[in-house]
């Protein structure tokens, strides 16, 4: 569909891609261009009616290349000095055992924030112990944080397959778990958080903390780039419409397609397309009164930006404290990938976090 060029984007011409569009901060255009990631992404040869077995191997292969190129982007990184860690393990309400690792400063015997975090992979990949999300919460922790990463399981990849609810069921573990161990964690308060997927897994939690009666775990909620969703399989024309972003931005790292995809891999037959503890995007303002303090950090080019955005909105009519920051020139969680190379961007969100998480924000 043509666009009109007065437009962002892929709105204003199809054509565009982060090489092309005016938008993409220079750091991250020339690092994307050394691994030919400034051209748009091209989408699968079938889609989320494939069959069953052909989507758990199309993430395999997701989760397989992510674990590659984060290997190449945390090269020549020195550790992070000063931290102290150690792995707890619970039982999950399945029977399953769920690692908790535990990252926190070294030599402070006083009560600290602490962030229950939840990493990202679209609850269909990825795992807490991967080298990218130690790091991360090795980062987050060096700023006064006890960072808790639970092992949860998910959709696909090597601690799947199982599918909704069975990951929001051990975070929803972890935290009761945290919350009841405060006082021998040294936790002053307690933050849900979590990035793309994390981020939704996030958002679920603390609305199910809320119908289960759990809400006093949680002093508040810090999402970044949330996967909430569920529906970028519509017609082009719907999406644009509702959210501008999933045309915009389709193709930039990320593609619509794809995320449909990993969608049916985590909510088979989309039973539950509307359901808030699935997808929070669809949660209603009752659903979100009287929730805790959240913060939310997007970035202008990814192509869920806009879900995030409309999510922080109805937190504000529900009278919920919220606040939003937006990375500019920056895709789906780059501020959070690339410390090495962007080190800047990815200090300001480590900062901000920290800020919210001691109460400061």
């Amino acid at each position: 569909m043509a666009g009109n060029v007065d437009q962002p984007g892929r709105l204003g011409d199809p054509d565009r891609n982060l090489k092309t569009d005016p938008r993409t901060d220079v750091r991250l255009a020339r690092l994307l261009g050394q691994y030919g990631l400034d051209q748009n992404a091209q989408p699968a040869s079938f889609g989320p009616d494939a069959p069953r077995e052909q989507l758990l191997e199309y993430v395999q292969a997701a989760e397989d290349g992510n674990a590659q190129f984060f290997d190449l982007i945390l090269d020549g990184l020195d550790s992070v000095p000063g931290l102290q860690h150690h792995t707890e393990t619970i039982v999950g309400s399945d029977g399953n055992e769920i690692s908790l690792y535990i990252t926190r400063p070294g030599g402070v015997s006083q009560d600290l924030p602490a962030l229950l975090y939840l990493h990202g992979g679209g609850m269909v990949m990825l795992k807490a112990s991967d080298p990218i999300y130690v790091r991360l919460a090795d980062e987050l922790a060096a700023t006064g944080l006890i960072v808790i990463t639970p092992e949860f399981r998910n959709g696909a990849g090597a601690l799947g397959p199982h599918p909704f609810p069975a990951g929001l069921d051990d975070c929803a573990a972890a935290l009761d778990w945290v919350h009841e161990n405060r006082s021998s964690l040294g936790i002053s308060r307690l933050i849900v958080a979590g990035e793309s997927g994390g981020a939704n897994l996030a958002l679920a939690t603390t609305i199910r903390a809320k119908r289960t009666g759990r809400l006093a775990a949680v002093d508040g909620v810090y999402v970044l780039c949330p996967f909430i969703y569920g529906q970028w399989g519509r017609d082009e024309q719907e999406r644009r419409e509702v959210l501008p972003s999933t045309v915009e931005n389709d193709g930039y790292m990320n593609t619509c397609h794809g995320s449909s995809m990993m969608a049916e891999v985590y909510d088979p037959g989309a039973q539950h397309a509307e359901d808030p503890l699935c997808w929070p995007y669809h949660a209603t303002v009752e659903d979100l009164s009287g929730l805790p303090p959240h913060a939310m950090s997007v970035n202008e080019l990814d192509l869920l930006r806009d879900e995030g955005l409309a999510y922080h909105r109805r937190l504000l009519e529900a009278g919920v404290e919220s606040s939003v920051r937006t990375v500019p020139g920056f895709t789906h969680a780059a501020d959070l990938m690339f410390r090495a190379a962007i080190p800047e961007e990815f200090f300001a969100t480590i900062r901000s976090v920290h800020r919210f998480a001691v109460g400061n924000d």
